[in-house]
């Protein structure tokens, strides 16, 4: 992290955190968006958007082009990819030691990311035994993104294909109902599955998984990426044993 970003990390509120993830997740690959867009995806008015990005922007921290599109800057997306980096590693702390569900931690560690130091980022990274990805599956930084494969989307998936599943989006992450969903039918990263049927005119797709037969929608299907057959196991981390690990 640069001393710029560091500098801004701790004083931004929780809410200004949290636009900033989520432009981080609406401008991958240098992809721009509207301020009416990010309001809509942060569940909020276009005004209460506009006056966060307003902020957001005389920090220097978001840029705004001719046509009124939303960017990160340099120092935004390295202050967005720290906060993603602690969040991630607060996930995995509260799922696998202290016990919390797929959608609690993720609020948990909301509410924790901006008060944690350098030092016991480090040192949680050290306990968790470095994970590269957050616990649904999600590159924990840029490196760790460049390195492991991008998967297909489970909604592309022909019938009778058997895959595991590699990575719950960040899209799909913003989907508590989908979360719950997805952890309560074990089909979370590293799980087999086998797609029963696809149907583009009832919007659904059937799945078979660890906890027998679902269903989901096409959309949330397209939010979820696979790999076909039984994928390598080392794509997919494992909290050492010297951390007291507890299911969720």
């Amino acid at each position: 992290m640069t001393q710029h970003a560091a500098e801004h990390l701790h004083p931004l509120t929780d809410s200004a955190q949290g636009y900033l993830l989520g432009l981080r997740v609406m401008t991958e690959g240098g992809a721009t968006t509207m301020v009416s867009a990010l309001a809509r995806q942060m569940g909020v008015s276009t005004q209460a958007a506009s006056e966060m990005i307003g902020r957001l922007t005389a920090d220097g921290l978001v840029a705004m082009g001719p046509e009124r599109e939303l960017s990160l800057t340099d120092a935004g997306r390295t202050a967005a990819e720290t906060i993603f980096r602690r969040h991630s590693l607060l996930e995995w702390l509260l799922i696998k030691v202290i016990g919390l569900g797929w959608a609690e931690s993720d609020e948990e560690a909301g509410r924790l990311q901006g008060s944690i130091s350098p030092r016991v980022e480090a040192a949680i990274a050290d306990l968790l035994g470095h994970p590269p990805t957050c616990p649904h599956g999600n590159p924990i930084d840029a490196e760790a993104a460049r390195t492991r494969p991008k998967g297909i989307r489970l909604s592309e998936v022909e019938p009778g294909a058997e895959v595991t599943i590699f990575r719950i989006t960040e899209m799909a992450e913003e989907d508590r109902e989908l979360l719950e969903y997805l952890e309560a039918q074990d089909l979370v990263p590293g799980a087999h599955a086998t797609v029963v049927e696809v149907s583009v005119g009832r919007d659904s797709l059937t799945i078979d998984g660890p906890r027998g037969r679902g269903s989901l929608g096409l959309r949330p299907a397209s939010l979820i990426r696979v790999l076909p057959g039984r994928a390598d196991v080392g794509l997919f981390h494992h909290v050492p044993d010297r951390a007291p690990v507890r299911s969720a």
